[in-house]
């Protein structure tokens, strides 16, 4: 099992954990169609797909 030659600082161990937490994502409401999504990602909505409140394809699966 490997083991540190030296001590590891509490300063560089929290360092390390700073990015650890979790963060919620971002959401919006589509004005075209009402709906709740992610930020900046594409969604369906009754069987087409949206992105930026612009009808991308119809009749997405």
């Amino acid at each position: 099992m490997a083991h540190p030659k030296r001590k590891i600082s509490k300063t560089r161990r929290d360092k390390r954990r700073t990015h650890d937490t979790l963060t919620l994502k971002q959401l919006s409401v589509d004005a075209t169609t009402g709906e709740i999504h992610r930020r900046h990602t594409a969604h369906v909505s009754e069987g087409n797909l949206y992105y930026r409140g612009k009808l991308v394809v119809e009749n997405y699966q």
